[in-house]
């Protein structure tokens, strides 16, 4: 028998006996003998996978090394009335820091989106408002600031993480941590501000949420630190498109509420894996097709099949991914002395006030992961090694350590981070008095002083170089 050949116009031909014998065998061999000859092309894909991650997360780590953060103190005036609007403008404003990473820059020079941190502390009761970013974008957070609140003070202080030591355990301090993430998929909103108005008159009310979580901030004491943070970075327009999805799910009947994590999406794979092979085995005992009954259409889901609880929820998603969206990680951190430690005083009922943001057909903010948790082996030692990571990236304000960065949209965020309207009656709250001008020169001035020490720099008469100021005293510095 002539071998099968395929001639070509350059005067060579291919013989594809080999192929034909490997095709033709068993199921198992044949699997077997493709599995040698392409095995090293599955092996190779994935260390080359392997490495240029290992190669971005190196370089960006380089790049990273070198940029310089700055600490922001925000305060506004007491008698300043102000909508979570105005924060929500804020947001928006920052979008600006988007930025689009190239290959060669992502694995050469290691760019990589910059982010803000949107923080709350309580530093033995005294409250401030805090945002830390990039150097090189300091002064979009300051426009887009002072664009909605004209007299408010912003103030460089120092990182207050350094009050408290940085290694656990320790002779004099104790920690707790709690990280947070969304209950259900990116797509389900939260309950947001326009839904904490109710009327009791004729005019309406508007119950701020921030008092709820603000009044757990007053409830930390001497040598007690109860500190909150909220990361976000900008992100692009793929998270709509899964929203879009999403909604044509629960059109159809399809739709489930569940996180998409990565540890889901495997186990659901899995269990599908038999599924499929039965499917496939029936269909292979039963070649000819049975024919359809006629009359027979797949049913359609509509958008007046559903419940109105269906379309509020559908009206609530397209309402979220109508606006600009961040990629968002959120933890809180309780840091005390060994002798007044006890995070239950203000950790629970912090988590409590969260659960005001809970729709049960939609989304809530939930605790993901805790410091103190209780594992089989080596528990001790295992505390401590989770405890040290937690707080470092609490330092480092990473937002890639942990679970996986959600989706908050620009609405969600302020409802969750504004500054109180003066009805919210908390003690030591740090507030903006009133606005400054240029004073007379040799006037002394008395200020408050908190345990926020600003950051005082000196300019060179040269103008080359800039140099701290490190034996100012306290009492002689000025800062909200």
């Amino acid at each position: 028998m002539e071998p099968f050949t395929l001639s070509s116009v350059f005067g060579f031909s291919i013989n594809w006996d080999f192929w034909s014998t490997v095709l033709a065998q068993p199921t198992p061999a044949l699997i077997n003998d493709l599995f040698a000859v392409f095995g090293w092309v599955i092996l190779a894909l994935i260390c080359v996978s392997l490495g240029s991650q290992l190669l971005a997360v190196f370089r960006s780590r380089l790049a990273g090394d070198k940029w310089e953060h700055v600490l922001l103190a925000v305060d506004v005036p007491p008698l300043f009335i102000q909508s979570p609007k105005a924060v929500e403008q804020i947001f928006a404003h920052l979008s600006g820091a988007k930025v689009g990473v190239r290959l060669a820059e992502k694995y050469w020079i290691g760019k990589r989106q910059k982010n803000f941190s949107f923080e709350i502390i309580s530093i033995e009761g005294y409250i401030q408002f805090l945002i830390r970013t990039e150097s090189a974008f300091r002064d979009l957070v300051e426009a887009a600031v002072y664009a909605q609140y004209p007299e408010a003070e912003i103030t460089e202080v120092e990182d207050y993480v350094d009050l408290v030591p940085g290694a656990f355990p320790s002779e004099t301090h104790h920690m707790f941590g709690v990280e947070f993430q969304l209950a259900e998929a990116d797509a389900y909103p939260i309950r947001t501000y326009p839904n904490f108005e109710y009327k009791i008159s004729k005019d309406d009310v508007f119950s701020d949420p921030m008092a709820a979580i603000l009044e757990n901030f007053s409830r930390v004491g001497h040598g007690e630190n109860f500190w909150l943070q909220i990361i976000i970075e900008p992100t692009g327009n793929d998270w709509k498109t899964k929203g879009i999805e999403l909604v044509k799910d629960i059109i159809s009947g399809h739709a489930g509420h569940h996180g998409s994590t990565v540890l889901k999406d495997m186990v659901a794979f899995i269990g599908n894996v038999p599924m499929v092979i039965a499917k496939e085995f029936f269909r292979y005992l039963n070649s000819a097709e049975a024919p359809e009954e006629e009359g027979h259409e797949e049913a359609v889901g509509k958008l007046s099949d559903l419940t109105p609880g269906g379309k509020s929820t559908i009206e609530a998603i397209e309402d979220k991914i109508a606006k600009l969206g961040y990629k968002t990680k959120m933890r809180a951190l309780y840091v005390a002395r060994n002798e007044v430690f006890n995070p239950g005083r203000c950790v629970d009922g912090f988590i409590g006030a969260l659960n005001q943001f809970h729709v049960q057909s939609r989304n809530a903010i939930v605790p993901r992961f805790i410091t103190h948790t209780h594992f089989l082996f080596f528990n001790h030692a295992r505390e401590i090694m989770v405890q040290n990571k937690f707080f470092k990236a609490f330092a480092k304000r990473k937002i890639k350590v942990g679970g996986s960065p959600y989706i908050l949209n620009i609405e969600e965020l302020a409802t969750i981070w504004h500054f109180p309207l003066p009805f919210v009656k908390t003690p030591l709250i740090q507030k903006a008095g009133a606005k400054r001008g240029e004073p007379p020169m040799n006037l002394p001035v008395e200020a408050d002083a908190g345990p926020l020490r600003a950051k005082v720099r000196a300019v060179d008469i040269s103008g080359t170089t800039s140099v701290d100021i490190p034996d100012v005293e306290p009492e002689e510095i000025m800062y909200g």
